[in-house]
């Protein structure tokens, strides 16, 4: 059972992780570019060899469907600008941020993200989660709700790329 708020958000976040752990080793690079839906967001490569995602401003109401790789390149992007939050680094504009490339890619990078979070959450105390932290918001807030936030987030997100990759075996196997 969990002692200290820090030992609740690292459970959180361990408890998000896994459902990943179940996802991410299954997903390949066909099950990453299906598209669900017609005029579906995904990642596309450009003639540059980088690949970027589909995005217009303001976002549509509703959210158009979104492929694996416009789902796991969207987490890439959130998560690596929140640890650069947290580390006082500046932020990179979401047009820098590229997915990539392939679900071994995916795999790899989301790793190394969660070994940062996991480092970053192991070095608190509870005493670092009061102060002012404005990530991602404009107006700061105590730095736990944005740990809970990113947890959530994350569970989100994992759960959004489990349901497209079910699907996309569901449409294969049916073929």
């Amino acid at each position: 059972m969990a002692s200290s708020q820090v030992e609740t958000l690292q459970w959180q976040f361990g408890l998000a992780w896994r459902l990943a752990g179940y996802h991410l080793p299954a997903l390949t690079d066909a099950a990453c570019l299906w598209e669900p839906a017609p005029q579906s967001w995904t990642v596309r490569q450009g003639a540059d060899g980088k690949w970027r995602p589909d995005w217009v401003v303001p976002e549509p109401d509703p959210a158009p469907a979104t492929t694996i790789g416009w789902l796991t390149w969207h987490l890439i992007w959130w998560w690596s600008g929140a640890l650069r939050a947290v580390r006082g680094e500046p932020s990179v504009p979401r047009e820098d941020v590229f997915w990539p490339g392939s679900a071994e890619g995916v795999r790899e990078k989301l790793e190394a993200l969660s070994q940062d979070w996991s480092a970053m959450l192991a070095g608190l105390g509870d005493a670092d989660l009061e102060k002012p932290f404005a990530h991602p918001w404009t107006e700061p807030r105590p730095f736990r709700i944005a740990l809970a936030w990113a947890n959530a987030e994350l569970m989100k997100n994992v759960a959004e790329i489990g349901y497209a990759r079910h699907l996309f075996e569901a449409q294969r196997a049916g073929k």
